[in-house]
């Protein structure tokens, strides 16, 4: 809990801060004639609606925050990442920094004999006579073509960055075992979450028998999206689980562990549904092979949709300073942005570890369906009646 208020504090004065500074320059004569010139500045419904679709892209350096000096220049702030592209003179590298935050497809970056240009947050490769991007008439480039980009974007670098923790973490959760049964520090803070994972995940949903060689992965999956989750509330700005090729990932692992693990009661209730009729037999195949791709559609989507719909709803809310300046003020426009916001981040906080428990409890229990085992022997009470077990409940919710 004392962690929680922590981080909240903190985010609360990182957005009171840079309300503050916003409210500033605002108020400036100057900077409102700036303003209406658009010199620069995020001051349109259009304009709000563009930077929010830009953020939840991904991106190939970290873009923090945007200032236009006295001078009238806009300057940036932020920090490169690096470029690795695959292009027709083989592999070039240099930093993102060399594009000069253009995303416009202006600014020619040449390496290694080939000309790169940014267009959208995507890099393109200039064709060998081009000296600048061309459009068609329905402005979309057409002098140039796509490398192959194996970039570390903002999104990869989060991934990298989540991973790096999940390491330090759960290594100092395996040294306090070594040295007491009862682990200390963050490792405390570790152990109930494990456990939770364990007994209230993987046990129910896959059984007694079968859990443990599934938890490595439960386990994993669920630290890595929670993570990435807390992640995308920093002002960082990572929205790496609303990103639609990391959720197809993370539910293409979760359709090879089932269908690799699967045993023949799986097979034999998807290509001959035993207890029905021949004809309804056959009729039931294309159900159920199309039943093998809706269960990863549902887990990706999930995660994609809510993550994406979470950043949308708490940057619209923030950019209601700008929208509601005319009707309150600088000074009201700014203090209800912040109060919404900062309800809305303290929501999402619940929301990024929801939705790594649905993704991981989801996980397991489509797990548990490959390997159930329908044919088995049930425990009996005191009075010889039979006891339901995990794949009896597991039955019965399906």
């Amino acid at each position: 809990m004392n962690i929680a208020l922590k981080y909240i504090s903190r985010v609360a004065l990182l957005f009171i801060l840079t309300f503050s500074f916003e409210g500033f320059s605002m108020s400036d004569p100057e900077h409102e004639e700036k303003i209406e010139a658009n010199e620069g500045k995020i001051n349109t419904k259009e304009g709000i609606d563009n930077y929010i679709k830009h953020h939840l892209k991904d991106s190939h350096d970290f873009h923090l925050f945007s200032y236009t000096n006295d001078a009238g220049e806009t300057k940036h702030i932020g920090f490169p990442l690096p470029v690795i592209l695959w292009s027709s003179n083989g592999l070039v590298t240099f930093m993102s920094s060399e594009f000069h935050h253009d995303d416009n497809g202006q600014v020619i970056v040449n390496r290694g004999g080939s000309k790169f240009t940014k267009l959208h947050s995507v890099i393109y490769e200039l064709d060998a006579n081009a000296t600048a991007i061309s459009f068609d008439e329905h402005h979309h480039p057409e002098n140039v073509h796509k490398p192959l980009d194996f970039s570390i974007t903002k999104s990869v670098f989060g991934m990298l960055l989540a991973g790096l923790l999940m390491i330090i973490g759960f290594r100092a959760l395996a040294s306090g075992y070594k040295k007491s049964p009862i682990p200390t520090g963050f490792a405390r803070v570790l152990e109930p979450l494990v456990l939770y994972v364990r007994d209230e995940i993987a046990r129910p949903n896959i059984g007694d028998k079968h859990y443990r060689k599934f938890m490595g992965f439960l386990l994993t999956v669920f630290f890595f999206i929670w993570i990435l989750n807390l992640l995308g509330l920093t002002p960082l700005g990572f929205n790496v689980t609303g990103q639609i090729a990391v959720t197809v990932c993370l539910a293409l692992f979760t359709f090879l562990i089932i269908q690799f693990n699967g045993n023949k009661d799986y097979w034999k209730h998807i290509f001959w549904m035993p207890g029905v009729p021949v004809l309804m037999k056959i009729a039931l195949i294309p159900v159920e092979l199309l039943g093998i791709l809706t269960k990863p559609f549902s887990l990706f989507v999930r995660l994609f949709a809510n993550i994406t719909a979470g950043h949308s709803v708490v940057m619209g809310i923030a950019a209601l300073m700008i929208l509601l300046k005319a009707q309150f003020g600088t000074a009201g426009a700014t203090g209800i942005s912040v109060l919404l916001t900062l309800f809305l981040t303290v929501i999402e906080v619940l929301v990024a570890f929801l939705q790594a428990y649905i993704f991981t409890m989801l996980s397991s229990l489509f797990i548990g369906m490959a390997v159930a085992e329908h044919d088995h022997e049930h425990a009996h009470d005191a009075h010889g009646h039979e006891v339901s077990d995990a794949e009896d409940v597991r039955g019965d919710f399906i």
